[in-house]
C-alpha cells in the first residue's frame, strides 16, 4: 500500500484499536477499527479486529461475518484463519473449523506455531469423533 495521509491514520487508528482490543476497552476498539473501515472498506486488519471484539462481547454472527470478510480480503493470512477457526470451534461450527484448520496448515510449515496448534486442533477432532 501507498503511504500518505490516509494511511498514517490508518495506521493510528489501528493501533489504538488494538490496544483498546488487548485493555478490554471494547467499545474503543470497536470506533477505532470502524474508523478504519470508514476510510479502507476493505482493510482485512479492521475486519479481523471488529471480528474477534465482537466475538468478546457476544456478537458471534458479526465476529464471524467480520472475521470471514478479513480471511477473503487476504487468504494467505494464517493468523485470520486461525482466529476464524478457534470462533467456529468455540461455537461449534466443527465442519468450518476443519476447514480453516487445514487452511492454517497449507499456509504454514511444520515450524510454525499456528501449524502445530492446527494439526493438535484437527488430531482432537478425528480422537473425539468430533463432526
Amino acid at each position: 500500500m501507498a503511504g500518505g495521509p490516509n494511511q498514517e491514520m490508518i495506521e493510528q487508528h489501528y493501533q489504538l484499536g488494538m490496544a483498546h482490543k488487548n485493555e478490554g476497552r471494547y467499545e474503543e476498539a470497536v470506533a477505532e477499527f470502524k474508523a478504519i473501515l470508514e476510510l479502507d472498506p476493505d482493510h482485512p486488519g479492521a475486519h479481523l479486529g471488529l471480528g474477534l471484539v465482537y466475538g468478546f462481547t457476544g456478537m458471534f454472527d458479526e465476529s464471524i461475518e467480520e472475521m470471514a470478510r478479513a480471511v477473503q480480503l487476504r487468504p494467505d493470512w494464517a493468523e485470520a484463519h486461525m482466529d476464524l477457526a478457534k470462533t467456529y470451534c468455540m461455537l461449534g461450527m466443527f465442519d468450518e473449523a476443519r476447514t480453516e484448520f487445514t487452511q492454517v496448515m497449507e499456509l504454514t510449515g511444520p515450524d510454525h506455531p499456528f501449524y502445530a496448534e492446527a494439526r493438535k486442533q484437527l488430531a482432537f477432532f478425528a480422537e473425539d469423533g468430533v463432526s
